[in-house]
């Protein structure tokens, strides 16, 4: 899973040779010591590889070789923070991000001075030195991300918030730029809504690996029940989940689909899944697909209903963004007359984690009326617990060639609601705004959530890094 690899920085520590070396020391010593007090790994030129002995990047030489240590680690680094003790050297900083040519985010940090050390032997000028170095990056049209503040000393607490904020933003962009969605099945075709074009994900780095249902259910069918990896799954799923008495000859049934769809996924590197699950699956298997999908969700795989790849994709960056699971939810009914709440629901996909009491598998509602409970085994009921969301959607938008996007936090509240499924009743202020929004720019009725707030680390990854159309809510 790309959002569990343990990140790795390529490290820039810029300096100009008449300003005092040992600050470049200092700071070299103290942010290596971040990084890896935070968990995470680093490339960074030996000290003595440059005349200051710190590793800083003084001359356009200098650049050249941190530019080729970070090539030869190119499969590792994931950013590259660049760090000023002092004004810096911006020619040989932006040489090495240049020639290195990794297409990472990158992060530029500068130090602050002392009111009572501005002396030659002691100020930085790091102030001024940031601006010059974030121009030459605008110049050569290198994105970057910013630190909380302009500057502040390298033992300040922020450090460490802004290379955490930094690694979230690493993993959204890295992650969608190297993206595999599985399609399992054809979009339902009373879901016009969810159509999206594998181009323009394409065009982003986003891969869309289709295979037909029907395979997923040649290879279900064909699993033996003492396969051992079967055995396993039926106990996942009673742990998973209580399944009433008089469903329980149809966990085996479910296990077999879930089996299935995980052996193609891993076979397929696949990162989030859309999956048909109305209603060619109940019809023509006899179970629903919403126990599978909570289940991967649980375990850090998106997994989104009615192929809807552009929600897949949605719940991924979400799931980058947080390290924790996503759900894929309809924006489905008002709340009374509070034009602030909303009712989001789906027929009972959410991962576990978003549940307030332990869950119970049960039929599909709708379905379950027009083609029969005992073929709509598999969803998942449960109300979701309170606090905090971050809520995201893109679309590819074919008429203007681009992916566009919103982007927005709210509450789910303990308000109670009497409908079958898996129930978040929401409060977004205002909601009446972005409903309008969402319905003047043709999105889909789908949108993904996560737990927490990471709007600003989506925010950031989409509007520095990935150039997709915006709109953020407040």
């Amino acid at each position: 899973m790309k959002n569990k690899k343990k990140l790795c920085f390529g490290v820039i520590i810029g300096t100009r040779a008449y300003f005092n070396s040992a600050l470049a020391k200092d700071v070299r010593k103290q942010l290596l010591k971040t990084i890896e007090e935070q968990g995470y790994d680093y490339v960074i030129l030996p000290e003595d590889a440059t005349p200051t002995g710190s590793s800083s990047i003084e001359t356009r030489e200098d650049g050249i070789k941190c530019a080729e240590l970070f090539r030869q680690n190119r499969d590792k680094i994931d950013g590259i923070i660049v760090s000023l003790p002092n004004f810096g050297f911006e020619i040989g900083i932006i040489n090495a991000i240049s020639i290195a040519d990794l297409n990472v985010p990158v992060l530029v940090q500068a130090c602050d001075d002392e009111n009572d050390k501005v002396d030659l032997d002691s100020r930085r000028d790091a102030f001024c030195g940031k601006i010059s170095v974030c121009n030459n990056l605008y110049q050569y049209g290198i994105p970057f991300t910013d630190t909380t503040l302009h500057t502040y000393s390298i033992y300040s607490d922020l450090l460490a918030k802004d290379i955490n904020r930094f690694a979230s933003v690493c993993r959204v962009v890295n992650g969608l730029r190297h993206a595999r969605i599985g399609a399992i099945g054809t979009r339902p075709a009373g879901f016009q809504t969810v159509r999206a074009s594998e181009k323009i994900l394409q065009a982003t780095g986003i891969t869309v690996v289709p295979v037909d249902l029907s395979e997923i259910l040649g290879v279900a069918r064909k699993i033996e029940d003492a396969d051992a990896e079967l055995i396993q799954k039926v106990e996942e799923m009673k742990k998973y989940a209580k399944v009433p008495q008089q469903y329980s000859d149809k966990l085996m049934l479910q296990a077999k689909f879930g089996v299935a769809v995980e052996r193609w996924m891993n076979a397929n590197a696949i990162d989030a899944v859309a999956i048909q699950c109305w209603d060619s699956l109940e019809q023509n298997y006899g179970c629903a697909a919403c126990v599978t999908m909570s289940m991967l969700g649980e375990k850090l795989i998106p997994a989104a209903c009615e192929v809807d790849i552009a929600g897949a994709v949605s719940m991924y960056a979400l799931t980058l963004a947080s390290g924790r699971q996503s759900a894929l939810l309809d924006w489905n009914n008002n709340f009374a007359e509070d034009r602030n709440k909303c009712v989001c629901t789906h027929c009972g996909n959410f991962p576990k984690s978003f549940i307030m009491n332990d869950i119970e598998l049960g039929t599909l509602g709708v379905l379950g009326r027009t083609l029969g409970k005992v073929h709509t085994f598999g969803a998942v009921y449960g109300k979701v617990k309170s606090g905090d969301f971050t809520f995201f959607r893109i679309s590819t938008d074919d008429t203007k060639g681009c992916i566009k996007s919103y982007l927005g936090e709210g509450s789910i509240t303990d308000d109670p609601y009497g409908m079958d499924g898996c129930i978040a009743v929401t409060k977004v202020d205002n909601l009446q705004t972005l409903m309008k929004y969402i319905c003047k720019n043709g999105f889909e009725h789908h949108v993904a959530m996560c737990r927490g707030n990471v709007k600003d680390i989506l925010q950031e990854a989409i509007e520095s890094y990935l150039g997709w159309n915006l709109y953020v809510h407040e």
